[in-house]
């Protein structure tokens, strides 16, 4: 077939076969096809949807289209961790090095900005120096030293996926079950895991705001993992508000640096901690949850996670001193500036999207991919949804290189943050947990 007859297919709602997508990844790989016609076949995805058979020969061919991380010979498990995107998410940045402290290996590959979300490789690069471009045998010399690295998807793993990542957001074609699952399996599957966690976001935030969705979005990237031979393990988490307090790149870093410490928010602390128990069940470092769950807490507060995260830093280019003082080193804002609550009342809501959207207008993320990342800018969301507030309160911190930066941010947050008369009684931030054996309510 050619490309013309696969639009054509699944326009009307056909399957493509299995030979047939494999042939297009190798194209898409090889650079031989139309950006139009490639963002035409995913729109006709966006609306048909993606049978369960096709959904897997993507996968395959994405992942057959370039080369994998070879770490079958490490004598510890090897588990990674992804998000579906958030607003705030940070969790990467301190998750990875606590559970390597615990001694399971954590080849940590993630993405940059998508949409109204953040990018953990965004955040990463606002450390002087950290380089998130790595060679794979680099990359696995730094595992089998450090247990951990936290690298980007190179020209080497996926290609044709590179490729389908920029188009999809380009495109608005982002929220597709079959092309998120896709996407996100082809690059953990060229890992060579024994296990993965993912932390599949719902609500207002997310790319999956419906539950069913989210539920059928796990069950969709589990299937896939169960069919290269690696168990996965999905939990739902909220995101009608931004994940702890900081919301942007360099502060967003320098929270996580703080949960290292044995502070930062709340919210922020108990997921990653919950990530980390998952994480070392899958990786063998622990026979319960509650085990896992205290082993990682031990590691923070033992300062050894830190340590793992200053020399992770060290080996990947970065400046390690970043770890003892965040301010002196990382990205500043010229301006920080007040929000203030303009009425009495109950927060109802603190929107997400608008939250992202008012970043990416401050320059701190894409409009298309060729955009360059301002680092300093972003919020500080110091109220949630549920808090009582009087007229004056400080409802978030304003991050800005300079008064337009900051008009910018002042109107996002004036359609994001809502005050009414209600009593607001947030969504748990964790409510399911998904694993081939079913579905479990947590809360």
């Amino acid at each position: 077939m050619t490309l013309r007859d696969l639009i054509e297919c699944k326009r009307d709602g056909g399957e493509i076969p299995a030979a047939e997508w494999h042939a297009f990844t190798r194209a898409l790989a090889a650079g031989t096809l139309a950006d139009y016609q490639v963002s035409a076949l995913l729109m006709a995805i966006y609306f048909r949807g993606l049978t369960a058979r096709e959904t897997t020969a993507l996968m395959d061919g994405m992942l057959a289209s370039g080369r994998s991380l070879d770490l079958r010979h490490l004598p510890v498990g090897r588990v990674d961790k992804h998000s579906t995107g958030g607003v705030g998410d940070k969790v990467s940045i301190a998750l990875a090095p606590i559970v390597a402290a615990c001694g399971v290996a954590v080849p940590m590959m993630s993405g940059r900005g998508l949409g109204h979300t953040g990018g953990t490789l965004d955040k990463l690069e606002s450390i002087p120096g950290f380089r998130t471009r790595i060679p794979l045998a680099d990359a696995t010399r730094q595992l089998e030293r450090l247990h951990c690295a936290l690298i980007g998807q190179s020209a080497e793993i996926a290609p044709a996926d590179r490729v389908l990542y920029a188009l999809r957001d380009a495109t608005a074609t982002v929220e597709s079950i079959p092309l998120i699952s896709a996407s996100i399996m082809s690059k953990k599957m060229a890992e060579s895991l024994t296990g993965l966690v993912l932390d599949v976001k719902t609500g207002a935030g997310s790319f999956m705001p419906d539950l069913d969705d989210a539920i059928t979005l796990a069950e969709t990237m589990i299937a896939l993992g169960a069919r290269h031979g690696v168990p996965v393990v999905a939990l739902l988490t909220n995101m009608d508000a931004p994940l702890g307090e900081a919301c942007g790149n360099a502060n967003e870093v320098a929270e996580a640096i703080d949960l290292l410490k044995g502070r930062g928010p709340a919210d922020l602390r108990e997921l990653t901690l919950r990530m980390a128990a998952e994480m070392l069940v899958l990786g063998g470092a622990d026979a319960t949850r509650e085990a896992g769950y205290g082993r990682a807490r031990d590691a923070v507060d033992s300062g050894a996670a830190l340590e793992r995260f200053r020399a992770i830093v060290a080996a990947q280019g970065g400046d390690p001193q970043v770890c003892d003082d965040p301010t002196a080193l990382l990205p500043q804002p010229a301006l920080r500036l007040p929000f203030l609550a303009e009425s009495d009342g109950v927060v109802q809501r603190v929107e997400p999207r608008a939250i992202g959207r008012g970043i990416t207008a401050m320059g701190g993320g894409r409009t298309t991919m060729a955009d360059v990342v301002d680092p300093a800018v972003g919020f500080r969301i110091t109220t949630r949804p549920g808090d009582t507030v009087r007229t004056g309160d400080t409802l978030a911190i304003i991050e800005a290189r300079d008064t337009e930066c900051a008009e910018a941010g002042r109107a996002a947050l004036a359609g994001a943050v809502v005050i009414g008369p209600t009593p607001v009684h947030p969504r748990p931030l964790i409510s399911h947990r998904i694993t081939t054996g079913g579905v479990e309510q947590l809360a």
